[in-house]
């Protein structure tokens, strides 16, 4: 790597009580860099990037920043009084004082020449004269809120994070530390983000689901799965499929490689075994044999191979961890006893300020597919919410097939309950409770959560409030499956889930017996369902 260093993370270690996250984490981002922090959900991004950005402090090891750096979270805390017009005025702060810096230093006829060189080179990198420009360009192509007036409190949370994003850009710091940025924009708030990213100078970490993104954006990628050395890998791979390919050969070695020292550890204890019997043989040697020295040899034999043991037991490798991989249940594509006919039928919906769509019929048939596009604000959200019927219609009409079963993703991920210190078990068994007791639920295909790959058994006994954001999606994401719903109705289905979870539900939603309507703005995935029927919302 060549250029300015702005960050160094050395050894750094961080964990929450109970729970280690990070373990002497390296990483060395300079002038350049662009960084894709991926892994699967729970291994601890957001948590690094918290850590990166001074918000955490490891417990063990530094990081060092050089420069000015800013984080955009996927959860945005916000002041009550905070207002749009005061986030913007406090984002453009810092530029402005750096031009003002600069005037001061330029009018000056006896500044130090070096003092007016920094203040020159700060003004250049701000591209201070064009902060305007950007910061209005970033609202309009994010689609973020512009009147001055409205208090952040009252915006949802995808309109306080594009108003959040569009500002990080505008500011220009010399490291940009990103969480899920993609998450609450749409296919041209996307391809702006993506051309900025491309072209701003200073350092990127970004943490990403979006495979279109890795492949466009990212210099290297950094995997917070444990490789072979039990420790973070970076890839120098600047394609998601070039990194895949290369996390799949060091799997295979790993394998390969532990599967040898198996056989070598049962060979060394043959070895031990028949040691330690010559040992006990030495203690009555046969007539006319010289037994102090047969004994000597074999207590030298004995801890030879032992230390041969100690040394292959150091040197062993760990038990390779599988990646997780998504079991998708064999949902059902009709009720028992289905006359024929739409499954879900919507006729010209209407939901006051959010949807108006007059003479539109969205049929709902067995095994049928659609992916609905669109926007932001043209009432996607709106229309499969219509469709599970969790709206009240100003006009129209909806009908559900005898018997149906109808499983919702929300683009927020929803849970069942709202008590967080329910575990994962204990919600999954509430909701199926409620199911069974709403005739919802047939018990004959009850979806079993554990079965399912989404989460490990250790993770389902913990809290959910203890769950990271994806871990949490995940979670929903098993609850819509639980009562094996012959209908699938998807917001935003890659939101917050790592990119090898993504890879195993794309496949998953072609493959599904169940009928599925998807809305989202993930090019990867809308690229990979190509074929399927569209509804483009304007």
């Amino acid at each position: 790597m060549t250029g300015t260093v702005q960050l160094v993370a050395d050894e750094v270690t961080f964990g929450y009580p109970g729970r280690p996250v990070l373990d002497r984490f390296d990483l060395t981002v300079t002038e350049g860099d662009r960084i894709g922090l991926v892994g699967e959900n729970g291994a601890g991004k957001t948590t690094l990037l918290r850590v990166l950005a001074g918000e955490l402090v490891p417990r063990a090891g530094r990081v060092h920043r050089q420069g000015s750096w800013a984080m955009v979270a996927q959860e945005l805390e916000v002041d009550e009084v905070a207002t749009v017009g005061s986030l913007l005025d406090g984002s453009l702060a810092g530029v402005r004082a750096a031009a003002v810096a600069w005037a001061a230093a330029a009018g000056d006829p006896d500044v130090d020449p070096q003092v007016l060189a920094a203040a020159t080179d700060r003004l250049e990198r701000l591209a201070a004269w064009d902060v305007d420009r950007r910061l209005d360009e970033a609202l309009t192509r994010f689609g973020a809120p512009r009147a001055r007036e409205r208090r952040l409190a009252e915006l949802s949370v995808g309109e306080r994070y594009r108003v959040r994003l569009a500002c990080r850009l505008a500011e220009r710091a010399d490291l940009l530390l990103l969480d899920e940025p993609t998450n609450h924009l749409d296919a041209a708030g996307v391809e702006h983000l993506t051309r900025e990213l491309q072209t701003r100078p200073g350092a990127l970490v970004i943490v990403t689901h979006d495979r279109w993104l890795l492949d466009a954006v990212m210099t290297a990628i950094c995997d917070l799965d444990p490789a072979m050395d039990g420790r973070p890998a970076l890839y120098g791979a600047t394609r998601y499929a070039d990194y895949r390919f290369a996390k799949d050969q060091m799997l295979r070695r790993w394998r390969a490689r532990y599967r040898a020292e198996r056989v070598e550890a049962v060979r060394l204890a043959g070895r031990l075994d028949d040691s330690y019997e010559n040992l006990s043989d030495a203690w009555r040697p046969p007539k006319g044999s010289a037994p102090n020295r047969r004994e000597t040899h074999a207590r030298t034999t004995v801890k030879r191979i032992d230390r041969l043991v100690e040394r292959h037991v150091e040197r062993s490798v760990a038990v390779p961890v599988p990646p997780p991989r998504l079991a998708f249940p064999d949902l059902p594509s009709v009720p028992p006893d289905w006359s024929g006919g739409p499954l879900l039928d919507l006729r010209a919906p209407r939901v006051a300020g959010r949807l108006d769509l007059p003479g539109v019929r969205v049929e709902v048939d067995p095994c049928s597919r659609l992916l609905v596009t669109g926007v932001n604000g043209a009432g996607k959200s709106t229309l499969l919410a219509a469709l599970a019927g969790s709206v009240e219609l100003g006009r129209g009409v909806r009908s559900l097939g005898a018997g149906v079963r109808v499983g919702v993703l929300t683009q927020d991920g929803q849970l069942p309950d709202d008590d967080p210190t329910l575990t994962g078990f204990e919600a999954y068994g509430l909701l199926a409770r409620r199911l069974l007791a709403s005739g919802l639920l047939d018990p004959d295909h009850l979806v079993p959560v554990a079965a399912l790959g989404l989460l490990p058994e250790a993770d389902l006994e913990r809290p959910l409030a203890q769950l990271s954001v994806g871990q949490r999606r995940r979670f929903a994401l098993a609850c819509v499956l639980l009562p094996a719903p012959h209908v699938l109705l998807l917001d935003e289905p890659t939101n917050h889930l790592s990119v090898g979870l993504v890879d195993d539900l794309t496949q998953a939603l072609a493959g599904t017996s169940a009928a599925v309507v998807v809305a989202t703005h993930d090019r990867r995935m809308r690229a990979d369902l190509a074929a399927w029927p569209v509804l483009e919302l304007v």
